[in-house]
């Protein structure tokens, strides 16, 4: 009897860890989801056409000026409401000479990005801190796994740089490090312990990640 109950419990412990594995956005029970201010009072058909497929928010990249600073368009669930429970999305990256997107995570994809044009410094770091870098070249893919921190860096001094990013959930988050760290109002004396450093210099890095009005 008990042989048998440690096999029950084995087996759902097996279940358990491969649906973890497994985890990310909630498989639907339809084959997409209309939003509510597209559906017919009443009868719930819905009133969409092939325009709710189509996102036309990157058309501005195409022709369009390099920006002065680091740029991401992005394409998720909020900005194109057809993505919900389809499990992807999208951004596209423009980084000018010089420019970098700070370490940062996303929580609930991992992402997959391709360097349309120019050269980009990438890199994380995994739960052991160990530091994966890799210089990409024009048509390379890079996967950053889900939820490490990581960064982009164009480090050319004269060439900008394209790249479009695919992540594996509708809403994938960005938690920004330093932003999250030195601009959401942590303690400036909490800041100075954990980074063994003063007080003044905290302030100096918060103020240098103030928004300029």
């Amino acid at each position: 009897m008990a042989s048998s109950l440690h096999l029950i419990l084995l087996l759902v412990a097996t279940f358990a860890i491969v649906e973890i594995a497994r985890a990310g956005d909630p498989d639907i029970l339809t084959d997409f989801i209309v939003p509510s201010n597209l559906t017919s009072p009443g009868n719930g058909n819905s009133t969409i056409d092939g325009n709710f497929f189509t996102y036309t928010g990157f058309r501005v990249l195409v022709g369009g000026q390099v920006p002065p600073t680091f740029k991401v368009f992005k394409a998720g669930m909020l900005e194109f409401p057809a993505l919900n429970g389809q499990s992807v999305s999208y951004a596209a990256l423009q980084f000018p000479a010089g420019t970098t997107n700070p370490p940062h995570t996303h929580p609930r994809a991992s992402e997959l990005i391709f360097v349309l044009d120019g050269t980009l410094e990438v890199g994380f770091i995994d739960t052991t801190n160990k530091l994966y870098t890799q210089t990409l070249q024009t048509g390379d893919l890079f996967v950053f796994p889900k939820g490490l921190v990581h960064f982009q860096f164009n480090a050319d001094s004269q060439k900008p740089v394209l790249a479009v990013s695919a992540f594996g959930s509708s809403n994938a988050g960005t938690v920004s490090i330093p932003s999250t760290v030195f601009a959401t109002g942590i303690d400036d004396n909490i800041l100075a312990l954990s980074f063994k450093t003063d007080v003044a210099t905290i302030q100096k890095i918060k103020a240098g990640l103030v928004p300029k009005v």
